[in-house]
């Protein structure tokens, strides 16, 4: 079959079981050829490919609300909605959104890059639907990992309550970015391991109306007892105690147990969780047989091999200088624990986690847990370091406010993918966590202009004993520089001076000092001489340094890549206001608006912070300055 002729899933209604698994490998092979070039989600797409024909099949997508918890596994809903064409283009710039996005397609009716978030957006839905009195299904599909997050479980909750009529797709795989830990996973385990329930229960009730002479009188008791079965048969039975109808387990590859499932599960009335059972990375030997999950999101790779296709020579990644250190530190003290909301691979921590296994606590995709957990490490002595992507940290905020900051306590954040993090898009751009954390008491921030200060940055922060303290390093590989051998502390709010100039000065950190270094020396070959100073404590700020330079009064570019709203910059106008300084100050960074998927350079190049457009900032910052300086 041509898979870029596909322009409605209405088709599948017609396909038998034989030619549904035809077409399930022919996605399959499509989906290995194109993301051997362009990378993606791989591993989980590949396990979903019969669930999601077979949905498409049962439910009438976009009258009937498909929900894609995460997203990253919506790649086989995109061909069957007429998007296979743009595959070439994924998780590029201008290309195809690598998860749901409603501009793509009336079939994408939750955007979703976060986990945990689709019972609730169910449950608006289906409101919204009994509001109206429409008749639709409403269907969100949630991995098992994602049920480790607290708003799914807070929906579950409601949904229960309310019940209505709901059905809940639980795609387990045993995995979400890395394999599931707690009670929760351990339950599902069980789940799995007992057969299908409702078959086994609704086999007994036949069973017994069958009994002569006495059948009619057990008949008005077989509610009564396969309610009492479920507890046999099932362990738990969770989502029955939710007041959910349970289905399953489910085998997530075979069409005629998903499709007789899914059709007992549309007849049922009210709340319903059909449990599927899926293979990660289905299909394919090196994604199926990958026990760490490293082919969740992957680059461009060899499909006979396998082999990952990396740029020659690499610095080390930030997050494995990270690692490294807290290694290092670990050694020495032994107070330090390492938490992470299910990221130990995507953190780099899987060398930690063995050499220090009673040190690393993985408390899955629960990043308010993670921060409060922290909190109370913190208040017994201990020294935790919360690993966390930027974007995650988002989800947490209260838990920084009320328990960490208030409270003053000695948690450290690494923020790990700060800015713009390229193809993972809008959902997962790193750029908000400074706007949020600057206005929090007692919250230090900083960032390395290279991993030798990194290393430098996380000893710091972990020997700090004045409250929470935040390093951000950005996504994928360091500068390759030599590393200091011995880790030092740095004094906190000091500023280093990379390159003198009298004529103007850019305060910048991180990811945009070698821009800023660029543009200077480009300005210096035509006679203008700009300072460039590495602020890499964003708070505080070197109060020393900016006194000194606006007292000079001459022109100051902040550069950032970070948003603009509440940022670096804007802690710098503040400061200029709050002493009565008038400086001529002009701020660059991210706009205010959400920054699509794309090449971070590219990314860079749309909202004009680069290298020229830092040389043209200052040069209108000096004329102006200049035609001052003439009038006065």
């Amino acid at each position: 079959m041509d898979l870029t002729k596909i322009k409605s899933p209405t088709f599948l209604k017609q396909l038998n079981a034989e030619e549904l698994e035809i077409l399930a490998g022919e996605i399959r092979q499509f989906l290995i050829e194109k993301l051997s070039v362009t990378g993606g989600h791989l591993g989980a797409n590949l396990g979903v490919v019969e669930l999601t024909l077979a949905l498409h099949k049962q439910f009438s997508s976009p009258k009937d609300k498909l929900i894609f918890d995460v997203g990253h596994q919506s790649y086989i809903h995109k061909m069957l909605t007429g998007r296979t064409e743009q595959f070439d283009t994924l998780r590029q710039y201008k290309g195809l959104c690598g998860f749901p996005k409603m501009t793509e397609s009336k079939h994408d009716v939750w955007e979703t890059g976060h986990s945990s978030t689709s019972l609730s957006a169910a449950m608006g839905m289906a409101i919204a639907r009994d509001m109206k009195k429409d008749t639709n299904y409403v269907v969100p599909i949630i991995g098992d990992g994602a049920l480790t997050g607290g708003m799914a479980l807070e929906a579950l909750n409601h949904i229960g309550h309310e019940k209505k009529n709901i059905t809940v797709i639980l795609n387990d795989n045993e995995m979400s970015i890395a394999g599931n830990v707690g009670a929760l996973h351990n339950a599902l385990g069980r789940m799995r391991s007992a057969g299908k329930y409702n078959r086994v229960k609704d086999e007994l009730e036949i069973l017994l109306k069958r009994i002569p002479a006495v059948g009619g009188m057990i008949a008005q008791t077989a509610e009564r007892v396969k309610g009492s079965m479920k507890y046999f048969m099932v362990p738990g039975m969770l989502f029955e105690e939710f007041g959910f109808t349970y289905f399953g387990p489910v085998d997530g590859h075979d069409f005629k147990d998903l499709e007789e499932n899914i059709e007992y599960a549309k007849k049922t009335q009210g709340p319903v969780l059909v449990h599927v059972i899926t293979q990660k990375g289905k299909g394919y030997y090196p994604a199926e047989s990958d026990k760490k999950d490293k082919w969740h999101g992957v680059g461009p790779y060899k499909i006979d091999s396998g082999e990952k296709i990396k740029p020659a020579n690499a610095a080390p990644a930030w997050s494995q200088v990270v690692s490294d250190t807290l290694e290092n530190i670990a050694g020495k003290d032994e107070r330090l624990a390492v938490i992470t909301p299910a990221m130990i691979l995507g953190s780099k921590l899987d060398k930690f986690q063995e050499k220090y296994p009673d040190r690393l606590f993985d408390v899955g995709i629960a990043e308010q847990h993670a921060t409060t957990l922290s909190a109370g490490l913190a208040t017994q002595g201990m020294k935790p370091f919360l690993a966390i992507y930027s974007t995650f940290l988002q989800r947490a905020y209260d838990q920084l406010v009320h328990d960490v900051c208030r409270q003053n306590l000695n948690v450290t954040f690494g923020i790990d993918r700060s800015g713009l993090v390229g193809a993972d898009g809008e959902t997962h751009q790193g750029v908000f966590d400074i706007a949020f954390l600057r206005h929090l008491p007692n919250m230090v921030i900083m960032m390395p202009k290279d991993e030798n200060e990194c290393q430098h940055m996380v000893n710091t922060a972990i020997s700090y004993d004045d409250g929470p303290i935040a390093v951000r390093f950005p996504r994928g590989n360091g500068l390759g520089v030599d590393m200091d051998q011995q880790l030092k502390t740095l004094p906190i709010g000091k500023w280093e001076v990379l390159k003198q100039g009298a004529d103007a000065v850019i305060l910048t950190f991180g990811t945009t000092i070698d821009m800023s270094l660029a543009a200077s020396e480009y300005l210096q070959k035509q006679g203008v001489h700009v300072e460039v100073i590495n602020a890499r404590f964003i708070k505080p700020l070197d109060e020393q340094i900016l006194h000194d330079r606006m007292t000079k009064n001459i022109p100051i570019l902040t550069v950032e890549e970070a948003v603009l709203k509440g940022g670096f910059g804007s802690a710098v106008l503040e400061f200029a206001g709050d002493n009565s300084y008038h400086p001529h100050i002009k701020r660059m960074g991210i706009p205010d608006r959400y920054i699509e998927h794309g090449n971070v350079n590219e990314l860079l190049e749309e909202i004009n912070l680069t290298k020229e457009q830092i040389v043209g900032e200052l040069k209108k910052l000096l004329a102006v300055s200049n035609d001052e300086q003439k009038r006065a």
